[in-house]
């Protein structure tokens, strides 16, 4: 049996990130209309190394993606100069049930959660969407960004963070590599208000467990992503953008429902309900549920992750991989 072996290199060498978008489409389609078997994340204690180790497995038949993500939560490891969320993918042949290759997690975990808000934006952000706000600048933000520079002709980005030098940083790092690609300006915003100012499109990736903006700044006709919130307590958004929002949009029901502080705490405090969340992204995809109708709707697209998401993406690596000649092999 030969297993195909691909690091971040291999994988940045066959695969875009205009594939991954039209990847996460796919998927999100097949997920909606119920052509996926994802059963729920296992989550494992590791107690004794103050770890735990989550276990995404699932097949997306009209794919033919089988396999499962292992991803590791290891806080302690910084102290050993190791990464604290180490992650790799395992591609299984749907055929034979053999496994056919192993991947670097992290990175199909980060185009494929950048890819996905790409997909919500392409398909509810205006066409002639210009300035675009970025919220946080943490290992999720670069594939964020350009996600959404692939998808719309933007031509300023302003990136905020809570540390001023980390967020210069990093707008000046994106700036070296994306600038020229896109014709866009990459700048540090002073403070929220700064970065919300006549913003089209706001992804928000952070770890916040409060709004970190105003919602009642945003103007008509934007799209949000939300991206960060993947627990009940996590809640990034202004809980007036949840209430809002002209319409609200889910990756899928199931997880931002259960997973997402953004949603459930409103839901909680009785203020929306699971009703007014208008479809999930692939109905949207498929056309049978509406997407933006009007160039004034506010749009906000919540997003928790699925496994359906790193199957199809994975399998879509592989098959290019395989094409090109790219990757080690394991003979075993």
């Amino acid at each position: 049996m030969k297993i195909t072996v691909l690091n971040q290199t291999d994988m940045q060498r066959v695969f875009t990130m205009k594939d991954a978008v039209q990847a996460d489409k796919d998927a999100l389609r097949m997920y909606s209309a119920g052509m996926t078997n994802i059963p729920l994340r296992a989550n494992l204690d590791v107690p004794k190394h103050e770890g735990q180790s989550l276990y995404m497995s699932g097949y997306a038949e009209p794919a033919g993606a089988l396999g499962v993500k292992i991803v590791s939560v290891y806080p302690k490891n910084v102290e050993k100069g190791l990464t604290s969320v180490p992650a790799m993918m395992v591609l299984v042949n749907d055929e034979t049930g053999e496994v056919c290759a192993i991947m670097d997690g992290t990175f199909l975990t980060r185009i494929r959660t950048g890819a996905v808000s790409g997909a919500a934006t392409d398909e509810l952000a205006r066409k002639d969407s210009k300035v675009f706000a970025l919220f946080g600048t943490g290992g999720q933000a670069e594939t964020q960004l350009e996600a959404v520079l692939t998808v719309r002709p933007i031509e300023l980005v302003r990136v905020f963070g809570l540390n001023d030098h980390r967020a210069k940083d990093f707008a000046e790092r994106m700036m070296k590599k994306f600038g020229g690609r896109f014709d866009v300006k990459i700048i540090a915003a002073r403070s929220p208000e700064d970065a919300l100012k006549d913003a089209d499109i706001i992804t928000a990736v952070t770890t916040a467990k409060e709004a970190i903006f105003d919602g009642r700044l945003v103007k008509k006709g934007a799209h949000i992503n939300g991206v960060g919130s993947y627990t009940p307590e996590m809640a990034e958004i202004d809980e007036y953008i949840v209430t809002h929002a002209d319409k609200v949009y889910v990756d899928t029901r199931d997880g931002a429902l259960s997973e997402s502080g953004d949603l459930i705490q409103p839901i909680r405090k009785g203020v929306f309900s699971e009703d007014r969340v208008s479809g999930e992204l692939g109905e949207v995809i498929a056309g049978k549920v509406p997407g933006r109708e009007s160039d004034d709707e506010i749009t906000f697209f919540n997003t928790t992750g699925s496994a359906v998401l790193d199957l199809v993406t994975a399998k879509r690596i592989y098959e290019c991989a395989l094409k090109q000649g790219i990757g080690g092999v394991l003979d075993m």
